[in-house]
């Protein structure tokens, strides 16, 4: 399973989202749309993003019982 977390610099919800993908076994990718133009435009106020197997899953805050669900 591949997992992408979209984050910013100083977003506080992006490190809780990596948090709670750690603590779920999984080992995110994390990329900073602020260095990816196509990203930045797309997710500004949005973010975290998560994206499970090339599909976004989660935009904000992230609900654990549903991650469970996908995983």
């Amino acid at each position: 399973m591949q997992v992408e977390l979209y984050t910013r610099q100083g977003c506080h919800l992006c490190d809780d989202a990596d948090r709670l993908l750690r603590s779920c076994g999984l080992d995110p990718v994390l990329i900073d749309i602020d260095q990816r133009p196509e990203l930045l435009s797309k997710y500004t106020n949005c973010v975290p993003v998560v994206v499970i197997d090339g599909k976004v899953r989660f935009r904000g805050r992230i609900d654990r019982r549903l991650l469970e669900r996908l995983l």
